[in-house]
């Protein structure tokens, strides 16, 4: 886990009145069909803070599943994938300390404000690279958003490390940079 994250945590309970389990059990006694109306409900009935709300609400979908497991678990008999993959956070990682690595069960969202890319260990030999690239034209590398629907606007797929060159980490920060 992040230091941010961890820091949100530690702090939550002063900030916000509670813990994050206090938080995660008003959840699960509700129903939401989308992330944002959980955000929503909370900052409407609790006046929590949007960094907060969001927050608690990723929290609360991993089932207890820590952020490494998470990420062990998409990459299990897909053990190939994984270099490839961490190229990839590296090279996001120099773009700036504003950047979240947010492992779910099946992807790993990176997000600035908001998220600008998706990586999916998509088949046991291919990872699919989501990007948000608005008026970004399809190319045969960059093609549409495809599994992504409207969360990317592209994709681009990997099969081995020297696919993470540079016009892939020029496609990345453009994303990055529009995102911020």
């Amino acid at each position: 886990m992040d230091k941010a994250l961890q820091t949100m945590i530690d702090n939550m309970l002063e900030k916000t009145g509670k813990s994050l389990e206090e938080w995660i059990q008003i959840l699960n006694n509700k129903s939401f069909e989308k992330h944002s109306q959980a955000v929503t409900f909370l900052k409407e009935e609790y006046n929590v803070t949007h960094g907060f709300a969001n927050t608690i609400v990723t929290l609360s979908k991993t089932d207890g599943t820590s952020e490494s497991e998470l990420l062990s678990n998409q990459y299990k008999g897909k053990e190939t994938l994984k270099p490839i993959y961490d190229k990839i956070v590296n090279e996001i990682k120099a773009f700036g300390d504003d950047i979240k690595i947010v492992p779910k069960k099946t992807e790993v969202s990176i997000e600035r404000k908001r998220k600008f890319a998706v990586i999916k260990a998509a088949t046991n030999s291919r990872i699919d690279l989501g990007l948000k690239l608005k008026n970004k034209p399809i190319t045969s590398r960059l093609e549409s958003s495809g599994p992504f629907g409207t969360m990317c606007t592209h994709r681009v797929r990997l099969s081995s490390i020297k696919d993470v060159n540079t016009e892939l980490i020029e496609w990345l920060k453009e994303a990055y940079t529009v995102s911020g």
